[in-house]
């Protein structure tokens, strides 16, 4: 048999509500003011057939560009073949989430900028960049004390 290459081929479970997200969407939803600029991540609501995103976009990562009344025009680059292209897509407001993949930058950023002001007014250089996690501490282990020798258990059938 032949593969449906139609235009929601294959989004079986990406464009289907989770457990106990089904049903009416809630009206925070329909608040939440989105500005030219903010990042936005594209998620395809399966309640709204309305201005629904194409499946490629689903789960991109994009800027708004335009703001109308009930949709967003966001930025997304399209990866085709060995480059990117700009594309906008027109979505509706339900389809769309504020991103949350600079917050632990900016908070980054803070957390340094204090520090930074910090080590000036005690006149102290401080290091603010981040490390890799190093190798852990060496544990010596003491024989003398005894060794636990690990079996398994014999399986018995009682029949």
């Amino acid at each position: 048999m032949g593969h449906s290459a139609g235009l929601r081929a294959g989004t079986r479970h990406a464009f289907s509500r989770s457990f106990k997200k089904k049903g009416m969407i809630g009206l925070s939803t329909y608040l939440r003011q989105y500005k030219v600029g903010d990042i936005v991540d594209v998620k395809a609501n399966g309640a709204v057939q309305k201005g629904m995103p194409h499946k490629i976009y689903h789960g991109k990562t994009g800027v708004i560009y335009n703001v109308t009344k009930s949709a967003v025009g966001v930025i997304i680059y399209k990866r085709v073949r060995n480059r990117y292209i700009e594309k906008r897509v027109n979505v509706r407001i339900e389809h769309v989430s504020k991103s949350r993949s600079r917050e632990e930058f900016i908070n980054r950023v803070k957390d340094n900028a204090a520090k930074k002001q910090k080590a000036k007014t005690e006149g102290v250089h401080v290091h603010l960049k981040r490390q890799p996690l190093g190798p852990r501490e060496a544990k010596t282990v003491d024989a003398k004390s005894g060794v636990e020798t690990v079996v398994p258990i014999a399986y018995e059938t009682t029949i």
